[in-house]
């Protein structure tokens, strides 16, 4: 039997120094993320695709190619394996007859940010970290103090004021140190950079610790596996930080690499984003390989409300490298798809993921998605941690009241 894990190194993708695995490290000198990487070769060669048939559906069925050494460092709710659901009403409404979606929502903590915390935490154990500190728009700082409680590490999470109330009660009750800031996601990371610097707290911030998104790459491990390993036409996903983004394509290529995938051409990946917070793909539209800061950044997928993200030149490349695009969506757009999707197909998304909906139906009607194409859009997370910003108009009934239908 081969090892838990075929995790070689740390490597930074800009300057291509690497770093050991064994200690804990954070970005690299010259200020890049460090990505992992692994011994495709030698598990080519130790581990059958199909053995994989017979593991526990969750996202350490692939812990091959994942960062944790020791099986018993491993902190899991069951996380990952995420229903991908077709979705024919709505795919006839919007105009994509191969529509499916992705619906993060069902995994622990009611978002896909359950993945990159799993293993972020349990690589954390592994490294015998204690405590951990980070800024989030809500979903993360969520999963991040659940899976910290499980594993018996003490968190302190800052979010902006204006974060969702379910995310925010959801942090409080795991025990965490919860800070509200009266401003954005990146107020809030220079308050934990604050943090890391005087008191020696392991830095959880999206890519400055390089396991996040080693949890988030295995939703491309799980496209490719419920597709019987034919990879789809077009991958949608919400991007604010992009990790998903860059995890589904790292996940890709190493799927490539070992010979599960024999495409040669990786699906289009497609970074979707809100008229209002919009770097990235104004990035993209300008051919640029890195984004600039976006001033006064708002939306109601505020998930995807980050206006400078530390790991933007790799969404970028994903995006060139696969003849991929960016997307802008507005407000209006985004509640709009959200209600159509509940409608549909009984799905109540996330705005994030209705943001997704919505550039699928716009890259159609403009003929960027082609008839017959197969089409998956990423949902993150369950519509109800949002229902705050739902407005519905139900009528009251007095007691003894006769329904006029």
């Amino acid at each position: 039997m081969g090892k838990y894990s075929y995790l070689l190194h740390l490597q930074c993708p800009k300057c291509q120094k690497t770093y050991s695995a064994e200690t804990e490290q954070h970005l690299c000198k010259c200020g890049s993320p460090l990505l992992a990487k692994y011994d495709l070769e030698l598990l080519k060669s130790e581990l059958e695709r199909d053995e994989l048939k017979n593991r526990p559906e969750n996202l350490w069925r692939y812990h091959e190619l994942l960062p944790v050494k020791e099986k018993s460092n491993v902190v899991s709710m069951g996380e990952g394996y995420s229903p991908l659901l077709k979705t024919p009403s709505l795919g006839r409404k919007i105009g994509v007859d191969e529509l499916y979606i992705k619906d993060e929502g069902l995994v622990p903590t009611g978002s896909f940010k359950a993945r990159g915390a799993a293993v972020g935490v349990s690589k954390a154990k592994e490294l015998g970290i204690k405590q951990l500190a980070m800024p989030t728009n809500g979903n993360a700082g969520a999963a991040w103090s659940l899976y910290a409680a499980r594993a018996g590490m003490e968190s302190y999470i800052l979010m902006p004021v204006d974060a969702p109330v379910v995310t925010r009660k959801e942090t409080a009750i795991s025990g965490a140190h919860l800070y509200l800031v009266n401003g954005l996601i990146s107020d809030a990371g220079k308050i934990v950079a604050s943090l890391v610097q005087e008191h020696g707290f392991y830095d959880a911030s999206t890519l400055k610790e390089p396991y996040r998104i080693e949890g988030k790459k295995t939703m491309g491990y799980e496209i490719a596996e419920q597709f019987n390993w034919e990879v789809p036409d077009v991958i949608l996903y919400p991007t604010g930080g992009g990790v998903g983004i860059i995890g589904i394509y790292k996940a890709l290529k190493e799927l490539q690499e070992l010979g599960w995938i024999k495409e040669e051409k990786l699906p289009r990946l497609v970074a979707v984003q809100a008229e209002n917070c919009a770097p990235i793909v104004k990035a993209w539209e300008e051919g640029k390989s890195e984004s600039e800061f976006w001033e006064n950044s708002t939306t109601i997928a505020f998930g995807i409300n980050v206006p400078k993200a530390i790991g933007d030149f790799l969404v970028l490349e994903a995006m060139y490298k696969t003849d991929g695009c960016g997307v802008t969506v507005s407000e209006e757009e985004i509640q709009k798809a959200q209600k159509l999707t509940a409608e549909h197909e009984g799905l109540f998304i996330c705005p994030e993921g209705a943001a997704v909906v919505s550039a699928a139906k716009d890259l159609k009607e403009k003929g960027w998605i082609k008839d017959g194409e197969k089409v998956v859009c990423l949902n993150t997370g369950q519509g109800i941690k949002y229902a705050d910003s739902i407005e519905v108009d139900v009528p009251v009934l007095e007691p003894g009241s006769k329904l006029t239908i």
